[in-house]
């Protein structure tokens, strides 16, 4: 993220989940890493979750959503600079005389979830950090606040003859976050055909984002690009974001009629 800027962030992240007949759901395992000012501030988690689906027809089912999160988050302070360091000619050149106090912490952090969907639509709910934890680097305390988030979205074929080989279809999102005093609205569609995905995203007063992918029934390869629109365009370069997803064919279980299991989209 934003590469044209001294000590930028890099974000890498993995995640498997499955779903699991026995425990009417399905669950997964998130880890995350997280390194901001080229390693000055480095945070991993690792996350379990769990999902259980309702279905409350062969059209419309709800899944319900925990989540459990060890994290780790350290601050290196030799890479940290003072003013004690500074000589008004020469620059940095003194050793600095603040000692360090902490540098490291680790604690679990909880959240939730709930989404209904049919086939075609889907609208769901989520809150992060629901026991607000510390993550102070130093001494005293600093809570997390918690997140609340709210999504819905469609998928609209382009073409509705039955007879037709042409699966494009065009699907619009909407997203909304808040955190203290932070306030986020997202709005995007995608454009799908059978194996290419295209995306434009609107992310309120900061970014338009623009997409690529690439998708067969086993692999999904995606390309997205942040540009800047606000007074940080001159100075970010941007974001940039690679993801690749792979689908891990199962046999399917003979039912006596078909639900909705899943979203199409």
């Amino acid at each position: 993220q934003w590469p044209a800027l001294s000590g930028t962030f890099v974000t890498t992240s993995a995640s498997y989940d499955q779903h699991v007949e026995s425990i009417y759901g399905g669950i997964g395992l998130l880890v995350t890493n997280d390194k901001a000012g080229e390693g000055t501030l480095n945070t991993t988690t690792v996350s379990g979750i769990y999902a259980y689906q309702l279905k409350l027809g062969r059209k419309f089912s709800l899944r319900f959503g925990v989540q459990a999160t060890y994290f780790q988050k350290s601050l290196d302070w030799s890479k940290l600079t003072f003013g004690d360091m500074i000589d008004p000619r020469r620059g940095f050149v003194y050793q600095t005389g603040d000692v360090p106090r902490g540098g490291s912490v680790g604690n679990v952090d909880f959240s939730a979830g709930v989404l209904g969907f049919s086939e075609n639509f889907y609208i769901g709910f989520s809150a992060h950090h629901l026991t607000e934890p510390n993550e102070s680097l130093v001494t005293g305390n600093s809570p997390l606040p918690m997140k609340i988030s709210g999504h819905a979205g469609a998928v609209i074929p382009l073409n509705n003859n039955k007879y037709s080989t042409n699966e494009a279809t065009i699907s619009p999102n909407i997203m909304y976050r808040s955190q203290g005093t932070f306030q986020q609205l997202n709005m995007g569609l995608y454009i799908n055909t059978k194996n290419i995905v295209f995306g434009a995203w609107y992310r309120n007063k900061d970014a338009f984002i623009a997409l690529i992918g690439i998708q067969t029934d086993v692999v999904k390869i995606g390309y997205s690009y942040d540009v800047t629109i606000s007074k940080l365009t001159n100075a970010s370069g941007g974001s940039h974001e690679i993801s690749m997803g792979i689908n891990i064919p199962c046999k399917p279980k003979k039912r006596s009629f078909r639900t909705i299991s899943c979203p199409s989209f």
